[in-house]
């Protein structure tokens, strides 16, 4: 089976250990990927195992280590999604585009899996909440600690100030991304409106324009932003007559995603097979 391009190498060039996460990398060649195989290399916890791409990328056959640059890894970046699999604790994936072919193989061959992709198709959602019975999934539209945190904050504003406050969300990010909303903003808006007793579906406004007519209480806005490198701003903003409260996490690095799922990829060490998400890695549930 051939998918993305993806490696497996057990003998790791920077041997340290025989009790390591062996580690599957999706999208081993884009930005997020890099950053992910340079954290993996430095961590004493994990052993990268195998780096998985797209058939058709330029990088196919080059060293994962080296096309990161942080060295070596003995590790090729391939397309083969089987033999990549081979031997490994846990794949992590954060490509875009459809995921739950790899997904579906992953927990055949019980391997857990860290997914971050965001904008799939509810029939893809509720494919991915089924194979959650089989085997043992972190599925988040954002790793991040700090994001994290800011929707469960959120979530409590909501509940304490209620719909006396008309709440706006604003998101920016990099002009290379290509879905918007963004799947934070997405989860952010279905947390506050579960709290507000709200639909995301039905009560999000995307955007305005043109004579709209006055904000109505029962709305959430959502507005996306685009341009230059942003990593990923979020802010939900609560606002009523005399004050705003505005809650806001930038993210400046990369890395503050990739720290998040190697937590994940830990959390599913010892976890029991489930469906779970950043909440249940944070213990904020």
């Amino acid at each position: 089976m051939s998918f993305f391009p993806f490696l497996n190498h057990n003998t790791n060039i920077n041997k340290k250990g025989e009790n390591m996460n062996k580690v599957v990398i999706v999208g081993a060649a884009g930005r997020m990927g890099g950053r992910l195989i340079a954290n993996i290399m430095a961590d004493e916890r994990f052993e990268l195992s195998g780096a998985l791409e797209h058939p058709s990328c330029p990088k196919l056959g080059i060293d994962a280590g080296l096309n990161a640059g942080c060295g070596a890894a003995n590790v090729t970046i391939t397309a083969d999604l089987d033999e990549a699999l081979k031997g490994a604790d846990t794949v992590i994936i954060f490509s875009t585009g459809s995921a739950i072919d790899m997904v579906r193989a992953a927990v055949e061959k019980g391997v857990a899996v860290v997914l971050g992709t965001t904008a799939l198709p509810a029939e893809e959602r509720a494919a991915i909440a089924e194979l959650g019975k089989k085997g043992r999934i972190v599925f988040a539209s954002n790793m991040s600690v700090g994001v994290n945190l800011l929707c469960k904050l959120a979530a409590e504003a909501a509940k304490i100030l209620g719909l006396d406050y008309d709440v706006e969300i604003v998101e920016m990010h990099h002009n290379q991304k290509k879905d918007a909303p963004s799947g934070t903003a997405v989860t952010l808006a279905e947390t506050v409106a579960a709290e507000l007793g709200l639909d995301y579906e039905k009560d999000t406004r995307h955007g305005r324009q043109g004579v709209v007519g006055a904000r109505t209480k029962k709305e959430i806005g959502m507005h996306s932003l685009r341009g230059g490198d942003v990593v990923g701003d979020h802010t939900v903003i609560f606002a009523a007559e005399g004050e705003r409260i505005e809650l806001t996490h930038k993210a400046s690095s990369r890395d503050t995603f990739v720290h998040g799922a190697l937590r994940a990829a830990e959390y599913l060490a010892s976890a029991p097979n489930g469906l779970y998400d950043m909440r249940d890695v944070l213990g904020f549930k």
